[in-house]
């Protein structure tokens, strides 16, 4: 079998046999992704910072799979994930870099760990994901899938730390893309709006983020199921895309994203004048089960 498969009619790589690594895998977008590929016959390598739940999650799949406990962010752990997924599978076709955290409120009074943390995870931990495999990606003419947000897009006040992350590894992922593109590599990424996740639902306990993000202009403002996501992320795997949009109207936003900046330095400083006075009560940490997990296993709450 090649290493892409066989293609059909509508130019979608078959799956079946394809070894996908994904990280972040023990909930939300890369547990589900998880479930979908190997619902389609690929061999799955689940990572991420909890094995017991992806000890779970493996169990639950169709296909041959594994799971590893590794920071993303740590490049002896993970080129040690990359070898033993090889050794495991005897290839890598696909990489998912999902792994990401969230924290929310303003930057001033920010905790400077918990920022720090959200681009450590979400930017570098991406890039020594993507340095650990594509040794094999390379071997295999794979294709790598970033997944960055709809935050990569546009800029939102309270979510400085998010949107830095996200915009850096959209710009990363880019100009990797133009690096390995000749050695048959693909690289793609992906853009999700508020998808209903645990990072999302942790997101959306502190008051002044959930009303915030109600006020935003439809149809950003609402909250997206997972399943319809994830879909279109596994089609986009299977077309090894070059951009692959959770959301419909995701694709209509590269058109003006050089205007939102202007936009939203405008408005959000009316939005801020109006939450002024409840600001300082907005949670500091990261949120959602991810969030509390990644700080657990860093000895944050005394974990």
């Amino acid at each position: 079998m090649s290493s892409r498969g066989s293609t059909g009619s509508r130019g979608r790589a078959s799956l079946e046999g394809q070894v996908v690594v994904v990280t972040g895998a023990a909930r939300g977008v890369g547990e589900l992704l998880a479930r979908k590929l190997s619902a389609r016959g690929a061999r799955i390598a689940l990572v991420g910072l909890e094995p017991d739940a992806l000890k779970q999650v493996s169990e639950r799949l169709h296909s041959d799979s594994d799971h590893w406990h590794a920071d993303v962010t740590d490049h002896e752990a993970m080129a040690r994930v990359a070898q033993e997924v090889k050794e495991r599978f005897g290839r890598v076709d696909v990489v998912v870099a999902n792994a990401g955290v969230a924290t929310g409120g303003p930057f001033a009074d920010s905790d400077p760990v918990a920022w720090r943390r959200v681009i450590e995870v979400n930017l570098i931990g991406s890039a020594v994901t993507a340095r650990a495999f594509l040794p094999a990606l390379t071997e295999s003419r794979g294709y790598l899938l970033q997944i960055a947000s709809l935050a990569a897009v546009t800029p939102a006040p309270m979510m400085t730390a998010y949107c830095a992350s996200k915009s850096g590894v959209e710009a990363y992922a880019h100009s990797l893309r133009a690096e390995v593109g000749y050695k048959g590599v693909r690289v793609g990424v992906a853009y999700l709006s508020w998808t209903d996740t645990d990072m999302v639902r942790g997101a959306d306990q502190d008051d002044v983020m959930r009303e915030l993000r109600q006020r935003l202009p439809w149809p950003s403002n609402k909250t997206y199921p997972l399943g319809p996501a994830v879909d279109r992320i596994v089609a986009g795997i299977e077309r090894r895309a070059g951009h692959v949009y959770g959301q419909w109207w995701l694709r209509g936003m590269q058109s003006v994203r050089g205007y939102l900046p202007g936009i939203i330095g405008t408005v959000g400083q009316r939005e801020m004048r109006r939450f002024g006075a409840r600001l300082e009560g907005v949670s500091k940490g990261l949120v959602g089960a991810g969030g509390a997990a990644d700080e657990q296993a860093r000895g944050v709450r005394g974990g």
